[in-house]
């Protein structure tokens, strides 16, 4: 488990790294995102204000979008939901969304190498990456049908991994 104190110093490395001053602001946004992974940005507002109470709505969302840009954020729309963000990037991670209570939970790339799937056509385009939402239903809000069919799916996802 990253410290506090060695996430900061990363974070400061990347920054200027990427050309950007290192302000309490965006370690903040960092913070709260760090904090609570998968969070809309006015769960991101709260969790900045913490630490900064006098912060504008309209300056998280600045450095959200610049630490989008630059790579330190990702963001990403699950379908009827406002943008999520997370620190976790780089990865071409996927994610598995409960469309009953919004519960999102990163789910890692099936194959192991961007862009995780083989696609029919690459249209000539050089395939960085391949966004995938898996939408199922979550342990906490599954029916004892759909708990079955989830358990059944887990089998056979493991026979395909021993075989």
């Amino acid at each position: 488990m990253l410290t506090p104190e060695i996430l900061a110093e990363a974070w400061t490395t990347t920054l200027r790294a990427k050309g950007r001053r290192v302000t309490k602001q965006r370690l903040a946004v960092l913070n709260a995102v760090q904090n609570h992974p998968h969070a809309t940005a006015e769960e991101i507002v709260q969790g900045v204000r913490q630490e900064i109470p006098t912060i504008t709505v309209q300056s998280v969302y600045v450095v959200l979008a610049d630490l989008v840009e630059i790579g330190m954020l990702q963001r990403f729309e699950p379908p009827g939901t406002p943008a999520l963000y997370e620190t976790r990037t780089g990865d071409n991670h996927h994610h598995a969304f409960c469309i009953r209570c919004g519960k999102v939970e990163d789910v890692d790339c099936a194959v192991g190498a961007a862009p995780c799937l083989t696609p029919s056509d690459y249209h000539g385009m050089a395939l960085i990456s391949a966004d995938v939402l898996y939408q199922g239903i979550c342990v906490r809000c599954q029916t004892d049908s759909e708990a079955e069919i989830a358990e059944q799916q887990q089998r056979q996802a493991q026979q395909l991994h021993h075989s």
